[in-house]
């Protein structure tokens, strides 16, 4: 019997190992944490062999191969072992969608990935499509092709899961934008983060599709180099020739594979970033074959992503939005063009190698206070201080939504939108603006 190794026992991994037990494999799961109770109790339940707190090496060095967890850099140590020894090293992913002949639409992105995601699963489910939703959000699609199989899947992929996707193949790629993210994870080096991302659109054919921002610089560098044979579907606000959707009027065309159009106003997500995300989410349904009127309403009735520009209450005449998972610079920037009015910004947490000048111009126009959210907030005292911009320097939310409240004034609003990943004082970007909601609506 085959051997089988899963590192990491989240939602990717324990995916990975049932359906490893159920492909025959003899399977072993190892997490260097502590699992989390629903995982070790699915576990268990299944009968499936695992550790925690440690990683044996002789039982994780005698398999044929290893299912890594995302999390998990290509540079641990007992990844580079498993190398040196020539065991093949692969995402979940790339393991599910061995077994699985299911329609894969593959969204990728530094920024607007998981909005674009839910709004294609929002179109699809609107349209009576059999859908599954994976990657990051939703459920794990190793899971789901085990015991859940779906004739679609609609799968937000990060650059750490492209960086073990070898053979997977998306019948519909989305990429959204490049823009310096993870660099921590990437050697400091640009042009790494953008090879990961590119693989969005490894081994595909003429008769699949590729969905892309066509203004962003780096994704038009990078495509001289590739020969992708797919079909291109590139979208921009402004109109010009070849573009599969763009803004004139007021209004936004799709030109194919569907032909309409529907005014810019009626769509449920508002700003500029959003427009993309409906752009992308758009074509991409229209590739799939559903028909014009289910986008345009799936388009006007989506209700938008928890986390993200997520207005959560008015307190004393301030506005308070939840950004968290804005975890890069290119996503604050986002939500700050799309401030109507002057702001409290909320930033900070774990650098991964921010440069903050992409802000700079916004922080000054649209900022009236920043309050530093973080256990190391020396890199943002030496770029923003200088601005004239009260600031505030604390270390937990609810000093930071204090701070926020006693420097806004009626008809501004507090943003938190911090930048950073959240790992200094937070368990996740959804702990960090959980305690921001629950912050706020205790003031």
């Amino acid at each position: 019997m085959t051997r089988i190794v899963v590192l990491g026992a989240g939602e990717s991994g324990v995916g990975a190992a049932v359906l490893a037990v159920k492909q025959g494999f003899e399977v072993f799961v190892s997490d260097m944490s502590s699992i989390k109770p629903k995982y070790r109790d699915e576990l268990i339940r299944r009968g499936i062999q695992f550790e925690e707190g440690k990683h044996t090496e002789e039982l994780i060095l005698s398999a044929k191969e290893v299912v890594k967890s995302p999390g998990i850099p290509n540079d641990a140590p007992i990844i580079v072992k498993c190398r040196e020894k020539g065991i093949g090293i692969i995402s979940e992913i790339e393991f599910a969608g061995r077994y699985s002949t299911s329609k894969m639409i593959c969204i990728t992105g530094s920024n607007g990935k998981t909005t674009t995601t839910s709004l294609i699963y929002h179109i699809f489910k609107m349209a009576g499509k059999d859908v599954g939703l994976a990657g990051n959000i939703g459920n794990s699609l190793a899971l789901q092709v085990a015991e859940d199989p779906h004739e679609y899947y609609v799968i937000e992929l990060s650059s750490f899961q492209l960086d073990n996707m070898y053979d997977f193949k998306a019948d519909i790629a989305i990429l959204m934008n490049i823009t310096p993210d993870h660099l921590d994870r990437y050697g400091q080096e640009m042009q790494n983060y953008v090879d990961a991302k590119m693989r969005v659109v490894r081994n595909q054919t003429q008769d699949d599709a590729f969905v892309f921002w066509n203004d962003d610089p780096i994704i038009q560098r990078e495509l001289k180099k590739y020969g992708i044979t797919a079909k291109l579907y590139p979208f921009a606000e402004a109109k010009a020739a070849g573009l599969a959707s763009y803004v004139e009027d007021g209004k936004v065309w799709f030109n194919t594979p569907v032909s309409f159009n529907m005014e810019q106003e009626s769509l449920a997500l508002t700003g500029k970033h959003n427009l993309y995300n409906s752009m992308a989410a758009g074509i991409s349904a229209g590739i799939a074959g559903i028909h014009k009127e289910t986008i345009r309403e799936a388009l006007q009735t989506f209700k938008g992503v928890e986390h993200r520009l997520e207005r959560v209450a008015r307190v004393g005449g301030v506005d308070y939005i939840n950004d968290s998972k804005a975890t890069n610079v290119n996503s604050c920037w986002y939500a700050l063009q799309s401030m109507p009015v002057k702001c409290v910004l909320i930033l900070g947490g774990k650098d991964k190698g921010n440069d903050y000048n992409e802000i700079a111009d916004l922080v000054r126009e649209k900022c009236c206070g920043l309050v530093y959210l973080g256990l190391h907030n020396e890199k943002l005292h030496g770029f923003f201080d200088s601005f004239g911009i009260p600031v505030a320097d604390v270390q937990s939310m609810k000093d930071a939504v204090d701070a926020a409240a006693g420097m806004a004034s009626e008809g501004q609003i507090v943003l938190l939108s911090p930048c950073c990943a959240s790992f200094d004082l937070f368990m996740s970007y959804e702990d960090r603006g959980d305690q921001f909601k629950a912050c706020v609506r205790a003031l």
